[in-house]
């Protein structure tokens, strides 16, 4: 494979949506493949595209279950293989990712740290920079209730930003910041009494990719009661390059 390719695994925000998962992004570069999240639904979608037991590593934006959620399923698909046990695989999330696997899996008689370590080697996050594979992750705090993530991503010169959960701030603007790809969240749209420091609005969204100078924009974590035209529309009065909504089984990479 050349260069570096990004395949929608789920796209919907805060909950499945009948035409996708929760949020979940596939890397491919080098035969290495990355996962970035993996929320509601997203391990069944996941194996449409890359096998079981053919990801290499994991990364975790924040620990609400719309993004993280899946790791207790995909533990439990590791620990069970009928060939046994898989190997730890690497899982890169913020403080508390192990607590918060166990969380998922109170009942299996699987809850404690010790028992997620056995399948999943967990790395706690901190803002700065990283290699996993062949990629270059830069990680940056963005504004959500809890810690959250975002990530530009490099491989070979092409560079994709990824929003996670985020409201307005110029973290977003600094991390995505000449990107070639901006994966950014657009939960809300225009209207009164919206809540801050939760998520953005498409409007803002599309601010926040103009200031940053992205070669393109592609709107996620889209939350299924919204009217998509107007998602767009609400973006394109704002940022005024290439703009889409994310849809699952979408695929990204240099041209």
């Amino acid at each position: 494979m050349a260069g570096m390719r990004l395949t929608v695994i789920g796209c919907s925000g805060s909950f499945p949506g009948p035409d996708s998962p929760a949020s979940c992004y596939l890397l491919e570069a080098e035969g290495f493949r990355l996962v970035v999240d993996m929320g509601n639904g997203a391990l069944g979608g996941l194996q449409r595209h890359a096998e079981l037991f053919g990801i290499d590593a994991i990364c975790v934006s924040h620990l609400h279950a719309d993004h993280c959620v899946d790791l207790g399923a995909y533990w439990v698909a590791r620990q069970y293989a009928p060939g046994g046990p898989q190997a730890p695989i690497p899982v890169y999330g913020p403080k508390g990712t192990a607590d918060r696997v166990a969380g998922v899996l109170k009942g299996t008689g699987h809850t404690e740290t010790g028992s997620v370590s056995e399948r999943f080697d967990v790395h706690d996050l901190d803002p700065g920079t990283l290699e996993i594979g062949p990629f270059r992750v830069t990680t940056g705090h963005m504004n959500h209730p809890v810690e959250t993530f975002g990530f530009l991503v490099e491989h070979e010169g092409w560079r994709l930003a990824y929003s996670a959960d985020t409201g307005e701030t110029d973290a977003l603007v600094r991390l995505a910041e000449g990107a070639d790809v901006l994966l950014c969240e657009a939960s809300f749209l225009d209207g009164p009494d919206l809540v801050p420091d939760l998520h953005l609005t498409a409007r803002q969204a599309g601010e926040h990719a103009a200031r940053a100078g992205v070669g393109q924009l592609v709107l996620t974590h889209l939350v299924p009661w919204n009217e998509r035209n107007r998602t767009l529309s609400e973006a394109s009065g704002a940022y005024h390059g290439q703009l889409s909504l994310a849809a699952t089984g979408q695929v990204l990479g240099p041209r």
